[in-house]
């Protein structure tokens, strides 16, 4: 019976992209990614143990979609627009308390007005 098995979930990251995109489709690519991948963060940021096999698909979907992610920033040729869509990440990374990468990718961001926004909202990521 195939009724009961469940099909993988197809999320945006998944998707196959038709054609090279500019930096304003990109970022608003990477948006997406984070708002659909913010669930997943949640919940492997609520769980103590990660390898606990209840959430072992959050954990998968989350780090596939900050790798996408992350894949996509590197392309941008417009720094203000990669370090916002940059700072999106680091707040996935931080939702998911994934604090090492989260610095990471803070120490990539240049533009000092959107630096001074991540560390008023996230004291934790001061070095």
């Amino acid at each position: 019976m195939q009724w009961f098995k469940r099909a993988r979930r197809t999320d945006i990251w998944d998707e196959a992209v038709k054609e090279p995109f500019g930096d304003i489709e990109a970022a608003k690519r990477i948006r997406e990614i984070c708002r659909s991948a913010a669930d997943s963060a949640e919940k492997v940021g609520a769980a103590a143990d990660r390898t606990h096999g209840k959430i072992a698909g959050d954990v998968e979907r989350y780090e596939r979609a900050a790798r996408a992610a992350m894949e996509i920033a590197m392309k941008f040729s417009d720094e203000l627009l990669r370090d916002a869509a940059v700072r999106q990440i680091v707040e996935l990374c931080l939702k998911a308390g994934n604090l090492t990468t989260a610095k990471t990718l803070f120490r990539a961001i240049q533009a000092k007005s959107i630096r001074d926004d991540v560390l008023r909202d996230h004291p934790q990521l001061q070095q």
